[in-house]
């Protein structure tokens, strides 16, 4: 499935969070994250990230699809990280 991730997590945490989600998604800009990930991971990284999180004040967004393809994406202005990968 591919995911678009969006955390908002306290300035004590982010560093944790950034370095779990890094392991499963791309980063593309400030706590938002993107790419294919499979349900077993996915699962793993919500528990993963539940350990870090304050749950009265923190927050994790999930948006999925099935495939990249449904989803329209334009950037506008500068774009902070690329996903291609160039081998």
């Amino acid at each position: 499935m591919y995911v678009i991730l969006v955390y908002d997590v306290g300035e004590k945490r982010v560093g944790k969070m950034l370095r779990l989600v890094r392991k499963y998604l791309s980063w593309i800009q400030n706590s938002v994250f993107e790419g294919e990930i499979t349900d077993v991971k996915l699962k793993e990284l919500k528990f993963q990230a539940k350990e870090i999180m304050d749950l009265d004040t923190d927050s994790l967004i999930i948006f999925a699809s099935r495939n990249e393809k449904w989803l329209e994406k334009e950037i506008v202005g500068n774009e902070r990280s690329s996903v291609d990968t160039f081998l």
